[in-house]
Parts: C-alpha cells; sequence; structure tokens
C-alpha cells in the first residue's frame, strides 16, 4: 500500500515511515524538503496521487494560538481534500491527549484540527496520545542554561515514540474508524524527575530548578490536565528502559 506520511522528516514521522518500509509498505514523504508546503492545496494535491491512506504526524514550532490554529486547520483542509480528490480513504491524524480540553496556545492549533476532522462524513481516523519520551530531551535542549537547569512543573505519561509510530501505521494500513482509543506510556511521572534522569544519562548534574508554566497551559501540566483517562490503552516501554536504549 502507497501511504502519505505528513512530516515524514520529523522525530516521529521518521519512525512511521520505517515501520511502513518494514511491513513492506511504500511510504510516501510529504515535508518542506521534499517539496510539499501542506499549506498550499496545490502543493499537496501534485503528492496524493496512487496514496491508499494519508497519516499527518505535521507540526509547528508556534506556541501561539492563532498561528497554530492557522496552520493545522490550513494543512489538515489541504490534506483532506486534496486527499479525496485522489481517493484517499484514511486520513490518519495524530493528536494530544487533553488538547480539545486546554484549547490554548499550541495545543488550540490541535483541538482545531480534531473538530475539523470530528465534522467529517467518516474517512479518517484519530489517534491521541501523550507526549513522547523523546520530549525530554528536545525540552532540556531549549530551557538549559549553563550550570542550572530549568524544567517545568508537569504530571505526564509519556511513550516511546517508536510505539506510537506502529499505532500509526497500523491504523492506516487498517479502513478508517473515527476517533479511537487514547494510547499513553506505562506509568506517570514528572517531568524534573525526568530531566534529572536524562541529564544523569548523559554524565551532567546540573541544578534543577521546576518552574510554573503560566496561563491555562500550565495549569493543566501542572494539575493532570494531559494525563489519559482510565479507558486508554497504555504503551510497554518506560522513559528508564526507553533511556538506557539510547
Amino acid at each position: 500500500m502507497r501511504v502519505a506520511v505528513a512530516g515524514g522528516t520529523g522525530m516521529l514521522g521518521r519512525q512511521v515511515v520505517e515501520v511502513l518500509r518494514t511491513l513492506g509498505h511504500e511510504p510516501l514523504v510529504l515535508s518542506r524538503s521534499s517539496g510539499c508546503d501542506l499549506t498550499n492545496q496545490n502543493s499537496v494535491r501534485q503528492w496524493l496521487t496512487d496514496c491508499e491512506s494519508v497519516i499527518d504526524v505535521s507540526g509547528s514550532a508556534t506556541t501561539s494560538a492563532s498561528a497554530s490554529m492557522r496552520y493545522f486547520t490550513q494543512s489538515t483542509a489541504n490534506l483532506v481534500s486534496a486527499g479525496r480528490e485522489a481517493g484517499v480513504q484514511n486520513h490518519v491524524a495524530l493528536s494530544i491527549i487533553g488538547a480539545a480540553a486546554i484549547d490554548s496556545g499550541y495545543y488550540a492549533g490541535k483541538a482545531a484540527q480534531e473538530r475539523m476532522l470530528q465534522m467529517l462524513d467518516g474517512g479518517y481516523t484519530l489517534l491521541r496520545t501523550t507526549q513522547f519520551h523523546e520530549f525530554v530531551g528536545q525540552n532540556i535542549t531549549r530551557l538549559g542554561a549553563g550550570p542550572v537547569q530549568m524544567a517545568p512543573k508537569m504530571r505526564l505519561q509519556p511513550i516511546a515514540g517508536s510505539e506510537v509510530a506502529i499505532a500509526l501505521a497500523e491504523l492506516a494500513l487498517a479502513p478508517a474508524q473515527g476517533v479511537v482509543q487514547d494510547l499513553a506510556g506505562p506509568q506517570e511521572e514528572s517531568m524534573p524527575d525526568l530531566f534529572a534522569q536524562y541529564l544523569a544519562h548523559q554524565g551532567k548534574s546540573p541544578k534543577i530548578v521546576e518552574v510554573p508554566v503560566p496561563g491555562a497551559m500550565g495549569k493543566a501540566m501542572r494539575t493532570g490536565g494531559i494525563l489519559p483517562g482510565s479507558s486508554a490503552r497504555l504503551g510497554q516501554v518506560n522513559f528508564t528502559d526507553w533511556l538506557a536504549a539510547q
């Protein structure tokens, strides 16, 4: 099966592409580096010929609610419209547990994307997951300051990107299912604790300062608003084991 992977050069997208190849399918990478602008419908239309499914793991680096909403509504509309013209049977989108309720900052774009998909008359699959284990290192790089390491005050239940990639590939190879069961990591963690583990693995031991994030997003991070519900399916790889394998 030929499957388009929007955002196929990103951290998760690369893993999705590898899973599809391992399973004997043909992934087609849609990204700016490959010449596809997801916010331009004409650009997207040229790429979806003969694709039976689309997996959308694209993203935007912005933390602005308006910019995030603009990106995700434009890219989703283009992928769905061009996909239906090309005969795509299943548009698989990845979202974040808690995004629809928080609807703030980056999550506002994911919430808008979810609303758009759920207005469709079928032909889509929506998977919500928690943050990835890989998210920890990305935040350390962004928030580090020499001998002091700031860490957001945050309760989370992270999951290995590889487990999410497998789930997305399996969904894309099946008929469209609408909103499916949430997928989360095996256990709740504290972000400062994960920062300490990650840095110790690198032989570093800076002073870690826990910082509350302001606004609705920060409140959700502190109070469990981004944690999965009891009905979520849980992955198998915890952060400690994932880190040891890196």
